[in-house]
């Protein structure tokens, strides 16, 4: 069965993705840069709230580029334990999801390993900024030795569809080693062509919609892509 991933930007967003049927959801912040760390109120609540679906927590202090400083990684660590000492009522699959690459094209490993160390049993999820490295087969394995769970990405392309050559790529190289999240322009009209393509497995997207001025979950548009997957 494919796992469907739903990016929300609040515990009402969530919760109407879980009700949709989405299996996991990536909490965060502003949205419009990409994503950053959401409040911790905001996880605590989701956390009590939720009832089956896991929850992927993003830790990224700032949008913008994925250079992380000396002080940022101290927030990023700092943001990381306290998700950890979070009360967790219903035992839901929670995880953190990080990235850091240096001015060079690469990830920065020393940065990566002390923050997936800092997780501890805490499941850890690399984001797209492996999309910006320079050799992704490369990276992966990186990945892999540092002990992540999974890695988001569209393939070094704009969408999942245009890069599903180097998804599936991917999926054949980590093999049961780590989890491969397809993602990018994923929708419910393409979703059947990326997963025969890719050979995708995990699936993230957003499915947003304007509501009273403001962005919210498509709860049609899940059950679409939900529906699909089945």
């Amino acid at each position: 069965m494919t796992t469907v991933e739903i990016c929300v930007s609040d515990v009402p967003t969530a919760l109407v993705a879980e009700a949709a049927g989405a299996d996991r959801l990536e909490l965060c912040a502003d949205l419009g840069q990409g994503g950053t760390t959401p409040s911790l109120g905001a996880v605590e609540v989701a956390l009590r709230s939720l009832t089956t679906a896991g929850l992927r927590v993003m830790v990224r202090p700032r949008g913008g580029d994925f250079r992380v400083s000396e002080i940022e990684e101290q927030v990023m660590l700092a943001d990381i334990a306290a998700v950890r000492a979070l009360p967790n009522p219903r035992g839901l699959d929670l995880g953190v999801v990080v990235g850091a690459l240096t001015g060079a094209g690469r990830l920065d490993l020393p940065v990566l390993r002390r923050l997936i160390a800092a997780a501890g049993p805490l499941p850890v999820t690399v984001h797209k900024a492996v999309d910006e490295v320079h050799d992704q087969l490369a990276a992966l394995d990186e990945i892999i030795e540092l002990g992540a769970d999974a890695v988001l990405t569209s393939g070094a392309a704009p969408t999942a569809l245009e890069g599903a050559a180097r998804i599936a790529a991917l999926r054949e190289r980590a093999g049961d080693r780590l989890r491969i999240v397809a993602a990018g322009g994923i929708r419910s009209h393409n979703i059947r062509r990326v997963l025969a393509e890719t050979g995708a497995q995990e699936v993230h997207l957003r499915a947003p919609v304007r509501r009273d001025g403001r962005e919210a979950t498509d709860a049609d548009e899940v059950r679409r892509v939900v529906a699909a997957t089945r």
